[in-house]
């Protein structure tokens, strides 16, 4: 059972790495901050995952709060750079 659960996790995290490979080949700002936004969401998912399978929920309310306030901070940076752009 275990090594089915590692198997999951490692899984997970080589999907995480996909989109960093692809804000690496991107020279477009855009393209960057999806991918990194990504990344965000699938990291917070893979904290989710391990809350659950440690039994330990203060982990999981850590995942919970990335998982609804990381991708905050992406969204006023790409507001930020739409206001430049227009300047």
């Amino acid at each position: 059972m275990n090594s089915i659960l590692n198997f999951i996790l490692i899984l997970m995290i080589t999907a995480m790495l996909i989109p960093i490979y692809a804000a690496y080949k991107s020279n477009d700002i855009w393209q960057k901050m999806l991918a990194l936004a990504s990344v965000s969401s699938k990291a917070s998912i893979i904290i989710l995952v391990v809350s659950v399978l440690r039994d330990d929920w203060m982990i999981g309310v850590v995942g919970a709060i990335v998982l609804s306030v990381g991708n905050a901070g992406f969204m006023l940076l790409a507001h930020l750079l739409n206001q430049m752009e227009k300047i």
